[in-house]
């Protein structure tokens, strides 16, 4: 007979109907209902789990390395992040390790998964995506976390945000005070948090002004990058014409530009392009892009901060701070005609 296969938090998950993450807060001694915590046990006991002492160890070694995952390592906003954790964990003897982890969440679930190997002591997560598969990863994540970007309330993890919504709203106004009627959104993926955020501030902002923010002035390109931005407002302009456009970041901003160039239409004298994030593209671009200041050296700093003092007072209640957008005006928004 063959031996009966060793039991894993998984298996115990699975007898007591439960996720990972409650399996884990009863088995490490951590807040829980009774009742919650007598079905996990007597699951456990059930199936004959016995905790791996090897991986509890993990918690308690050092590596003197912490962990950065973004979506996109190429992506301008995120460099802006990676060197403000760099000089905060760098300062206080720790290696930073950058992962690029994209816009799936699976992946990200998979990454917190991997902190019991115990490559890091503490892990900055800019999820794009917020799913319950992640939350639980979280909670279950066996070194501390942070996360950059918006959680739903009550999630007992350190948290860094931004309201990009009103972040938007600056600039929407902006674009009606300089005499654009017609005031168009570029967005990302609605179903990412960003995305979500700043429909919902475009849609806000108008309504605001007693503007209407009709369909054919909205388009949601495929990622949030150039290429996806200028095929995005390529569709755009072949169902409208506005003379503004609003774009959920630089880089889709850039793609507006070079897709109306390819139009013979000017910017900003027949249509105004703004973008988001504040990154050094938005700057040297020609024109130099208006944008919205994201903050992101901000919340990359705050973040590390926050990891390396959960790492020192681990009984902390968890934190969460928001970081204030600003608006940052170029040429790209100038009134028709170049005149303020």
């Amino acid at each position: 007979m063959s031996p009966r296969p060793r039991a894993t938090v998984a298996l115990v998950a699975e007898r007591a109907n439960v996720s990972v993450a409650s399996v884990s807060r009863v088995l490490n001694g951590q807040p829980a209902s009774p009742e919650l915590a007598a079905r996990v046990r007597q699951a456990a006991r059930e199936l004959g789990y016995v905790p791996d002492a090897a991986a509890r160890s993990l918690k308690v070694r050092r590596t003197e390395q912490l962990a950065l995952a973004v979506a996109d390592v190429g992506n301008p906003v995120y460099v802006s992040m990676m060197r403000a954790v760099e000089t905060v964990v760098k300062a206080a003897n720790y290696r930073l390790l950058l992962s690029s982890v994209g816009s799936d969440p699976d992946d990200e679930v998979a990454l917190l998964a991997s902190l019991a190997h115990g490559y890091a002591d503490g892990l900055i997560l800019s999820p794009l995506r917020v799913t319950p598969a992640l939350l639980d990863g979280l909670a279950a994540a066996v070194v501390p976390v942070v996360v950059v970007g918006t959680l739903p309330r009550g999630v007992p993890v350190d948290n860094v945000r931004v309201n990009s919504g009103r972040g938007v709203g600056l600039v929407v106004r902006h674009l009606a005070e300089t005499g654009r009627g017609s005031i168009g959104l570029l967005n990302g993926p609605v179903d990412t948090v960003p995305g979500a955020a700043r429909q919902r501030g475009f849609e806000r902002a108008m309504r605001e002004l007693g503007r209407p923010a009709p369909p054919e002035l909205q388009v949601a390109a495929a990622d949030f990058t150039f290429a996806a931005g200028r095929e995005a407002a390529g569709r755009l302009l072949a169902a409208a014409r506005p003379d503004a456009l609003v774009c959920a970041n630089d880089l889709l901003a850039v793609g507006a530009v070079t897709a109306l160039t390819e139009r013979g239409l000017a910017v900003p004298d027949d249509v105004a392009v703004s973008g988001m994030d504040g990154t050094e593209l938005a700057e040297l671009y020609v024109p130099p892009l208006t944008t919205v200041d994201l903050g992101a050296s901000d919340r990359g700093r705050i973040a590390a901060e926050l990891l390396l003092d959960r790492i020192r007072r681990p009984d902390v209640e968890p934190r969460r701070v928001t970081v204030a957008p600003r608006l940052i005006i170029r040429a790209s928004t100038l009134p028709a005609g170049g005149k303020q």
